[in-house]
């Protein structure tokens, strides 16, 4: 049996687990990393790599900084303030986080970053309302997972250049200029907002499916730790450490320190300044999320080192050929391969294999490849379906208290209309033929 084999045979069994739910998440994930290490799917370097990942130590430090600004009266203030304005509808609350942030996916390269910096004022704003964060993490997390670089601005502004990089080394004469990756993507940016805003809070659960001492939700938000009296230091060095870090992390590229690093430190400041005690910072971090993103990685690597990705081109290429030139068909079928390879495989592998396959489908087919490509990175940018898919997942299912049966049955409402709408407007946009 060749390795490819085996990989997709722990891949589906690790789903089926997933969804079933009878062993933990973490439990599912870590089971399912050993498996393809003792089979050679992935060797003993990329295990501890999956334990270093830069965006898992992230998600572990950035628990603790959110944990420590939680305990503020300054969060809580805000939180009033925003629940006075909303006069208690929360409608107009996620009306204001989920413009901001789709804001904030903007300016930076990155899904987690602004989900991280939002988050913990969303939980502290619905806690004020007696509202549980199960019933908002989600539409915050879709949010930022889906309409992240759709807009020329800040990162989002150099999304063409490295299309256009693609299509010119794949031999295509095809340009497309700065604004096409936003009128493409524009369309399901505004779906998702009025999406989140109006339609996911009213199918997420009241109340967190995962149990409370599972996921330990009361920490990270800074629930049962809030309860202590901070000094006027203290008080100010939990909210002064949390803007720097979402300051530093907003402008990072510019000084080239790395996320995670950011991230760490001001999660150490947390400590060294008090706002936290050590066992309280410890506490903050669900071990179950962090293993679960350590597994999800695992399984990406897999997936890519025994060829899946290959295999997932090759069915793309031949599906194509078989359309009869049908512009929709086509469109419907490069969103979604790409959807579906990037709930278990990094986005960005996802379209390193598949940018050159499509391109070179289209040249085959005297297509215009410039709305393909673009409907190929809107779908991998588009995933949420699996914590597999973006570290961003892990982290709301954390915060949510959601398992994967719950974010399947969200999921599966706005994941068909993203679909719909993509493929019929890039149709109509950007005609093949």
């Amino acid at each position: 049996m060749s390795q490819l084999t085996i990989c997709l045979i722990i891949s589906v069994l690790t789903v089926i687990s997933f969804v079933r739910g009878k062993l933990s998440l973490a439990t599912t994930a870590m089971t399912s990393m050993m498996l393809f290490f003792v089979t050679g799917c992935i060797n003993a370097e990329t295990v501890l790599g999956c334990f270093s990942n830069a965006s898992g130590i992230m998600i572990a430090a950035m628990f603790v900084v959110a944990a420590g600004f939680n305990k503020t009266k300054f969060v809580r203030n805000v939180a009033s303030g925003i629940g006075r304005i909303a006069k208690g509808s929360l409608t107009k609350v996620m009306i204001g986080y989920v413009l901001a942030a789709v804001v904030l996916c903007q300016f930076i390269k990155s899904n987690l970053i602004p989900f991280c910096i939002l988050s913990p004022l969303l939980i502290r704003t619905v806690e004020e309302m007696g509202i549980k964060p199960s019933k908002v993490m989600y539409s915050l997390g879709i949010a930022v997972i889906v309409t992240c670089q759709a807009l020329p601005l800040g990162g989002g502004a150099t999304v063409y250049a490295e299309l256009n990089g693609y299509l010119a080394a794949n031999g295509a004469m095809a340009q497309m200029s700065i604004w096409d990756p936003m009128i493409a993507r524009l369309p399901v940016v505004i779906l998702t907002a009025i999406y989140c805003i109006f339609i996911a809070p009213k199918f997420a659960p009241d109340e967190p499916v995962v149990a409370v001492r599972d996921m330990n939700v009361e920490s990270v938000a800074g629930g049962a730790m809030g309860s202590q009296e901070m000094t006027p230091f203290q008080e100010a060095c939990g909210y002064l450490i949390f803007f720097a870090v979402s300051l530093a992390l907003l402008v990072s590229s510019s000084f080239g320190w790395p996320t995670w690093a950011i991230c760490v430190i001001g999660a150490i400041a947390m400590v060294l300044t008090g706002v936290l005690k050590p066992k309280e910072a410890t506490n903050a971090i669900p071990l179950w999320v962090y293993l679960l993103f350590v597994g999800s990685i695992a399984m990406a690597n897999a997936l890519s080192q025994t060829g899946a990705g290959e295999l997932i081109g090759d069915f793309l290429a031949s599906l194509s050929g078989m359309t009869g030139n049908n512009s929709l068909l086509i469109y419907l079928i490069f969103f979604l391969v790409p959807y579906i390879a990037t709930q278990f495989m990094f986005n960005q592998t996802t379209q390193l294999i598949l940018f050159p396959i499509v391109i070179q489908t289209c040249l085959a087919l005297g297509a215009n490849p410039i709305g393909p490509v673009i409907i190929v990175q809107q779908a991998s940018f588009a995933s949420f379906m699996t914590p597999m898919a973006t570290g961003t997942v892990p982290y709301y299912m954390g915060l949510g208290g959601y398992d994967q049966k719950a974010i399947l049955k969200m999921g599966i409402l706005p994941s068909i209309l993203i679909c719909v709408v993509s493929v019929v407007w890039c149709s109509i946009m950007y005609p093949l033929f």
